[in-house]
């Protein structure tokens, strides 16, 4: 019988690697690919990379992704005639055609996060986007470039303490991102989301270990997305992407906020109109954005993120990190050895872990 074909897409850093060599390579052909093509789905994809990227896949019988780095669209999935089982990393993957899978019933499963992070509420993406407020405050790359580059003191931090953070969303990261920032800088909370009540915030703040008010305040404060985004001194996005909340934010939100103020989104570049983001940049209408997330990644080399001199001639301060928000070693460990359970019980006739349908 000839070994089954298995496919791990964009493993950047090669952590799959330890893990898929567990496979016996006469029972399991297994290749490993350290880089991503373009979104199949994506409008300025050429019909060339969608080609190659279906001639890439179309021979295996199990891909392994890692999160929405590949989306898989009906259009493409069509296209792998020897799929036969597709798994992705985390609990869900919004990238992925299920009904089209179904329709082929190519089974999916996911993988959870059962490393240390969830038993203390800290996880990955929350220290990353605490680390991203601090260092935009703290000016910490300009500061870092000038240091090397022979400067000293070329600039001013922004303090923290007393003042408003707004969270754009106030789910388990939004709360968690919004207690660390209470809790430790004294910052004021406001949080605002299409469906969000005075009530439900309340319950959150107490869930979390705070008390639902101090002073007659409340600890998290819903506010209109108007005022959320003229009052707040840091401005976070904490929102899952749909088709409700692509393009939530636009230049109308940017044009409010204040000229100190910092942008942040780890949570997915879509929720926010890229070109007004880049437009309000490029005017220095706030001090600076730091982001974790774009439109495509990995971001093309001539992308305007990449290109322009951020903080220059009136610009604001840009800070990019390339979507390592949830990219820890141990997290990616237990994903990666998941997916190889998975491939065994899948190969067994075994109802998989973290099964999508």
């Amino acid at each position: 019988m000839a070994p089954l074909k298995i496919a791990v897409l964009d493993d950047y850093q090669g952590l799959s690697v330890p893990h898929f060599k567990q496979l016996d390579p006469a029972g399991y052909d297994v290749t490993i690919f350290r880089d991503t093509l373009l979104p199949y789905n994506h409008p300025d994809t050429p019909q060339s990379v969608k080609d190659e990227l279906a001639k890439r896949l179309e021979a295996f019988e199990v891909i392994c992704t890692m999160r929405e780095r590949t989306p898989f669209p009906r259009e493409l999935i069509a296209r792998l005639p020897n799929l036969k089982l597709l798994l992705t990393t985390g609990t869900r993957n919004a990238s992925l055609d299920l009904a089209a899978l179904k329709e082929r019933n190519i089974p999916v499963a996911g993988a959870a996060d059962t490393g240390p992070a969830k038993s203390v509420g800290a996880d990955s993406t929350t220290q990353h986007c605490v680390a991203l407020i601090l260092a935009a405050a703290r000016n910490i790359a300009p500061d870092d470039a000038s240091v090397k580059s022979g400067g000293w003191q070329t600039s001013y931090a922004a303090g923290l303490s007393g003042k408003v953070f707004g969270t754009v969303g106030l789910g388990r990261l939004g709360v968690a991102v919004a207690r660390i920032m209470s809790f430790a800088f004294g910052m004021r909370i406001v949080a605002w989301s299409s469906n969000l009540t005075q009530e439900a915030a309340d319950k959150k703040a107490k869930a979390a270990g705070l008390p639902v008010e101090t002073n007659g305040e409340k600890t998290f404060k819903v506010v209109s997305k108007e005022e959320l985004f003229k009052s707040a001194d840091v401005v976070s996005i904490h929102l899952v992407l749909s088709d409700r909340s692509r393009g939530v934010i636009a230049a109308g939100d940017l044009a409010l906020m204040k000229p100190t103020a910092i942008f942040v989104n780890t949570s997915r570049g879509p929720l926010v109109v890229e070109e007004d983001l880049i437009g309000a940049l490029e005017k220095g209408q706030i001090r600076t954005a730091a982001l974790d997330v774009f439109n495509i990644e990995p971001l093309p080399l001539d992308s305007k993120w990449r290109t322009t001199k951020w903080g220059q001639d009136g610009r604001s301060q840009v800070l990019l990190t390339p979507h390592m928000g949830y990219v820890e070693k141990g997290t990616l460990d237990v994903w990666y050895q998941q997916q190889i359970e998975n491939i065994r019980r899948w190969e067994k006739g075994e109802a998989l872990t973290s099964s999508f349908f």
